[in-house]
């Protein structure tokens, strides 16, 4: 299949398909002319690629594992859970960072609050 069909049955555009190409997370047949090539497996591939990219993976962390969608075996699906506990990691950094950024703006807001409440309409 082409590249338009293959983003029709993923929902994927056309851009995507062509950006997880040159992030090595996807990779095509070419025609002599250069036309990309897709087969049934491929839809599985973005389909899975997109549920990583959902939960918040970078497409680097993906391409780490890359190698275990290709050819599975027990190694390589521990590297991939080794990535996945890596950006789990990482996303609750950044969530821990969030709460306390909140935090901080709630004790502003309620500072300013405090400010207005003991002024008097002039």
């Amino acid at each position: 299949m082409r590249i338009g069909e293959l983003s029709a049955r993923t929902g994927a555009s056309r851009r995507s398909l062509r950006y997880y190409e040159q992030q090595g997370l996807l990779v095509s047949e070419r025609s002599p002319s250069g036309q990309r090539y897709y087969d049934d497996d491929h839809v599985e591939r973005v389909e899975l690629i997109q549920k990583f990219l959902d939960a918040g993976m970078s497409s680097r962390a993906i391409a780490q594992m890359a190698p275990c969608m290709t050819e599975p075996n027990a190694e390589r699906a521990r590297q991939a859970l080794n990535a996945m506990h890596q950006e789990r990691t990482r996303i609750s950094s950044t969530i821990d960072s969030l709460a306390a950024a909140r935090e901080a703006l709630d004790r502003l807001i309620a500072g300013n609050r405090n400010f207005l409440a003991t002024m008097t309409d002039d």
